[in-house]
């Protein structure tokens, strides 16, 4: 979605600034905090191994975040490297915040002897819901634009739209796969992965103005392409968290768990 005279500054104190997208980035750590504590204090954690987890979490999300954004866009901040600090202005990827995050809570949980397949399922919700809110600070930012199509009369896909309804949509699939009564710790998480990455893949990247690999194609018409890089890792990951599914249903640990 592109619209102009759209500010990313909610309001402005002197030379500080409260950006859109930092806001939202605080208000989704908050409220998946939040969530994972109180759920988790329910399932018999101690609240300072909650805390622990999600400070460690959320600390090596952010960098992997950012680092996989870099790697992906190292011409831009090898020419203005000052700015590879400044997340407040963008540049937050997915899928290296989910690897930062995940490596976060595996090196807590077992350095605390924690159950690490618990933990991430009730990290879920917090995830979704994150995603959804940082989609729409995208519109702030204008980022995250679709692919102009002579179809619509907006003449972009608001692929901002498409991502945050995404993240709603995993949400509500687990919410209604939590409860079921024969999860096995694990299958909640893996299972987020999977229909996210589904999602993502075949919905949000199909429309969204990424560069394209392996002779790509863009219809000019209904304004879907491919294949950008996302899509080209979702086939992996698919198979990958499918088969995470059923080794968690299965009861079995994670290949590289030292216990």
């Amino acid at each position: 979605m592109l619209r102009e005279n759209i500010s990313p500054i909610i309001f402005a104190v002197g030379p500080l600034a409260v950006r859109w997208y930092g806001f939202m980035m605080a208000i989704s750590f908050a409220l998946g905090a939040s969530l994972l504590i109180a759920k988790g204090k329910g399932k018999g954690f101690k609240e300072d191994d909650l805390l622990g987890v999600v400070f460690f979490a959320l600390a090596l999300g952010v960098i992997g975040a950012r680092a996989l954004y870099v790697l992906t866009n190292l011409g831009y901040f090898t020419a203005a490297p000052q700015n590879i600090i400044r997340i407040d202005h963008g540049g937050l990827a997915f899928h290296g915040g989910l690897l930062g995050g995940l490596f976060g809570a595996w090196l807590w949980a077992r350095r605390h002897k924690l159950n690490l397949n618990m933990l991430l399922d009730l990290a879920v919700p917090g995830i979704a819901i994150g995603y959804a809110l940082v989609r729409i600070a995208n519109i702030f930012n204008q980022e995250i634009l679709g692919r102009p199509a002579l179809l619509l009369s907006m003449q972009r896909h608001p692929t901002q739209i498409y991502g945050s309804l995404i993240g709603l949509s995993v949400l509500l699939i687990h919410n209604y796969l939590a409860r079921r009564a024969n999860n096995e710790p694990g299958v909640l998480f893996w299972s987020f992965i999977f229909y996210y990455s589904l999602l993502r893949g075949g919905i949000e990247e199909t429309f969204r103005e990424n560069p394209l690999y392996l002779l790509g194609y863009v219809h000019e018409f209904w304004g879907y392409g491919f294949f950008t890089l996302t899509q080209l890792i979702t086939p992996p990951l698919l198979l990958f968290s499918w088969w995470m599914i059923k080794s968690k249903k299965k009861g079995s640990e994670y290949p590289w768990s030292l216990k």
